[in-house]
């Protein structure tokens, strides 16, 4: 070994622990800020609703919600909105509004019901539910189906592009290793983590333009940690494919609960969760979160696709994709490009993680699992080991599990992505942009 090589690796060696030690500090951080904003995790489900008289707000209104767990009460805020937390899915609550916390002279009346004051209601698999009470004439506003199909299509587009965020850095992930990252979904989930701790109101509360940036680049240095301490020493010793897959399986599930863990089992929200919506046309509205979170799409992925096809390491990604010992054998260095792989799809996943808490909207420990599935949907769909395939893949998942809740329960829109993968794989198993590829 050259003096120069030998430098170049003491240095290299040097700054292993240097970081290793840089992210347990941060880490450190991370642990003791959680239990100012963690939630009961016992009541993870929620129950809410308003409570309007002629379309007005009615405050310091008190209902009682029997049902597993016992009887709670709540009172609804100046805007006429109330939630409880209940600790069972698959069961029926009962809600009761009191008559005699409502204005004099104001009750709940309708002909077709002896007790209006009281409504059951199912929790259902999505974990949350809805009871109002609209009290007095009140104007009924119905949507039409094109209004709720155009409401759907940008929704979906917007799901889709924040999928692709993840999905893209999956994809290069496997085009580059062959690694089916099984822990991909706790990478987002740490994304979302993390804005949590340091813009949440009870933590470091740094403001929303400094620590989203943070949240990111913690979440690249997270990928870069996880391939120094992991994935290169397994690289090394030329571990097989399903074994690593097993290894990504059983790193998933340590950091999924160790982030229940932490943050126990109920929903955090982020800052401007509630945001006022913006009419567009017709009864078509968006939040500005919504079209914060398409600007940010676009321009990531534009910036991302800009660097993949000019910039000399994105040339070197595909090169590896394609054929990675023919690219070491041309002089690239491989171990350098796959570590940038890991810090890009790092990155892209915790923002990735931190737009989807807007759009759930919540931080769960399980958020990132949530949606696992549609991530690899995406990356299968547009075709194996190929960023922009992951792109069109991911936008295809986002429209159909939006649009096809026009159709079927909401509770069962993802699975009419997966639906959708297996008919197109069918005709076309090599996905949308992927190549024939001869076997045996």
């Amino acid at each position: 070994m050259s003096p120069t090589i030998a430098v170049v690796e003491r240095k290299r060696r040097r700054a292993i622990p240097a970081v290793i030690a840089l992210f347990l500090m941060l880490m450190g951080i991370f642990v003791s800020s959680v239990p100012a904003f963690a939630t009961d995790s016992e009541n993870p489900y929620r129950i809410s609703g308003n409570v309007q008289l002629d379309g007005e707000p009615l405050e310091g209104v008190s209902l009682t919600i029997d049902g597993p767990g016992g009887e709670q009460e709540v009172e609804t805020d100046e805007n006429g909105q109330w939630r409880v937390g209940v600790p069972e899915r698959g069961e029926t609550y009962t809600v009761t509004l009191d008559e005699s916390t409502l204005p004099e002279g104001i009750a709940v009346v309708d002909p077709e019901d002896d007790s209006p004051n009281i409504k059951e209601v199912e929790m259902g698999q999505g974990g949350r539910a809805t009871v109002n009470f609209f009290i007095g004439e009140g104007e009924r506003n119905v949507t039409g189906f094109f209004d709720q199909f155009v409401q759907r299509i940008i929704q979906g587009l917007s799901f889709g592009l924040m999928l692709a965020l993840a999905a893209i850095g999956l994809s290069l992930v496997y085009g580059t290793t062959g690694i089916s990252n099984f822990a991909h979904g706790e990478m987002v989930t740490f994304g979302a983590v993390m804005a949590a701790v340091l813009v949440g109101p009870a933590s470091l509360a740094l403001p929303w333009w400094l620590g989203f940036p943070v949240a990111v680049v913690l979440s690249a240095v997270l990928g870069l940690v996880m391939d120094m301490a992991l994935w290169r020493p397994l690289r090394r010793r030329r571990v097989g494919i399903v074994q690593l897959m097993i290894v990504s399986i059983g790193l998933s599930l340590a950091m999924r609960y160790t982030f229940q863990f932490f943050i126990g089992g109920g929903t955090i929200q982020l800052p401007g969760s509630n945001a006022p919506r913006i009419p567009l046309f017709g009864t078509v509205e968006l939040s500005v979160i919504d079209l914060a979170s398409l600007a940010i799409c676009i321009v990531v992925i534009v910036a991302f696709a800009l660097w993949l096809t000019r910039s000399r390491i994105g040339k070197a990604t595909r090169a590896i994709s394609d054929n990675p010992s023919l690219a070491a054998a041309s002089g690239i260095d491989v171990d350098f490009v796959v570590r940038v792989v890991w810090i890009l799809a790092g990155s892209l996943a915790g923002l990735a993680g931190i737009l989807y808490a807007y759009y759930r909207p919540g931080i769960r420990w399980d958020m990132g699992a949530q949606i696992l599935l549609l991530m690899f949907a995406a990356v299968i769909l547009g075709g194996l080991g190929t960023a922009y395939g992951a792109l069109v893949g991911a936008i295809i998942v986002g429209l159909v599990v939006e649009v096809s809740s026009l159709w079927i329960p909401s509770d069962l829109k993802y699975a009419s992505a997966l639906f959708i993968l297996i008919v197109i794989l069918l005709f076309r198993p090599q996905g949308i942009l992927g190549r024939r590829e001869r076997i045996g």
